[in-house]
């Protein structure tokens, strides 16, 4: 493991292997790290087919600098483009994980030229004002009144501020169509509870890619780490990899 000190010399853990193009890049998810089941089982894969890879902890998550209220997707983003801008080189397929999908596409509009394919993992762009809707009244209550909120749930428990849900807003990706022309695989379950699996559709409205589809899983929950998830995972690696290769061949 690395660290890449950011402009306000603060501390971004990644772990990066360089091999061929294209290079993967994973972006977890919030509350997450990159240490998870999807970030071991991809680095797996990177490594038997000697491609480059990229991980990382966002600032405030696993062993980055700082606390996870102090933070938001503005924040998470420019960890992702700091990163993607100062250590990988050549084209990237980036892999977003849940909000790392919503970082996913806030990077492919900033960084088209660099990033060749998308993948998003039950991907959740734009979840702040869904997020906030379902906080108990007294959850919004003190995110009011003191500033932020302790949530808990299934996945965890971490503080929510006022600052996140405005920042949040500021960053939503779905308002309008962007600009995206590279192939992108939207993997989603459909027994999701945490995103509707209709956002993988809200996406592909939004994007002018025409190379575009979405993978249903029956049986697949939020997470996506069972084993027969990560093949489908891998499965649409492949596809994105060799669309890629043979492209420039």
């Amino acid at each position: 493991m690395a660290y890449f000190n950011n402009n306000l010399n603060q501390k971004i853990a990644y772990k990066y292997v360089k091999r061929k193009s294209p290079g993967i890049i994973y972006v977890h998810g919030l509350n997450s790290d990159m240490e998870g089941t999807k970030a071991i089982e991809i680095e797996k894969y990177a490594k038997k087919n000697n491609l480059s890879f990229l991980k990382f902890d966002c600032r405030g998550h696993g062993k980055s600098f700082g606390k996870f209220e102090d933070f938001g997707i503005s924040d998470w983003k420019k960890d992702l483009i700091d990163l993607l801008d100062n250590i990988t080189t050549g084209p990237q397929i980036i892999i977003g994980s849940s909000m790392g999908g919503w970082l996913m596409l806030l990077a492919a509009k900033a960084r088209s030229k660099k990033i060749c394919g998308l993948i998003g993992i039950a991907a959740a762009p734009d979840f702040g004002k869904g997020l906030y809707s379902s906080l108990s009244k007294k959850n919004k209550k003190n995110i009011k009144n003191k500033g932020f909120a302790k949530i808990i749930t299934k996945y965890g428990s971490y503080k929510l501020s006022k600052k996140f849900f405005i920042d949040a807003n500021k960053n939503i990706v779905l308002r309008k169509s962007f600009r995206f022309k590279k192939p992108i695989i939207l993997i989603h379950g459909l027994k999701d509870e945490v995103v509707n699996s209709e956002v993988p559709k809200k996406i592909i409205k939004k994007t002018s890619s025409k190379n575009i589809q979405i993978v249903y899983i029956k049986s697949g929950d939020h997470q996506l780490s069972k084993i027969t998830n990560i093949i489908t995972i891998k499965n649409a690696i492949d596809n994105l990899k060799n669309q890629i290769l043979f492209k420039h061949s």
